[in-house]
């Protein structure tokens, strides 16, 4: 003969507590791991926009007067970034303990050391997020500047 269960035993079935549970907790997980991805896709963006500064500035301490090559040197060099914008490079002249500084090296700067050169690469690009967050922009612009000195 089957006993039947007792009223207050079947109020304790825990049978489908762990499918209610993962029910409960699976929005939250779900949305840690679009964070994820949308902080990740933000982070590598920065990464690359630095290094495209930093790769126009080598190019540009090397060929201090070639706007289009550093131009291109920074944009090559982040072919992932499809909306990358480089600034104009700006570049110059000035003393070695930066006292004085020369815009484009028209004239000499009045040294009492020796004289250096400078470039400066600025490049930006639009990251706009995958999923709309509550008090985040629709697009955030990343930007990044790169001042590299070499020897006269």
């Amino acid at each position: 003969m089957i006993k039947p269960i007792p009223r207050w035993r079947k109020l304790h079935n825990e049978e489908g507590a762990s499918l209610l549970e993962l029910a409960l907790v699976m929005p939250t997980i779900m949305l840690i791991l679009m964070a994820c991805i949308d902080f990740s896709r933000a982070y590598f963006l920065g990464i690359e926009v630095v290094g495209a500064a930093h790769a126009g500035a080598e190019y540009g301490v090397q060929n201090i007067s070639d706007i289009a090559g550093i131009t291109a040197a920074a944009t090559s060099d982040a072919p992932d970034v499809p909306n990358l914008s480089v600034a104009t490079p700006t570049h110059g002249c000035e003393c070695a303990d930066g006292s004085s500084s020369v815009a484009n090296c028209t004239s000499a700067p009045s040294c009492t050391d020796n004289m250096v050169y400078w470039v400066k690469v600025t490049a930006s690009a639009a990251y706009k997020p995958i999923f709309p967050w509550p008090g985040i922009p629709s697009t955030i612009t990343i930007s990044n500047s790169a001042t590299m000195r070499s020897g006269s």
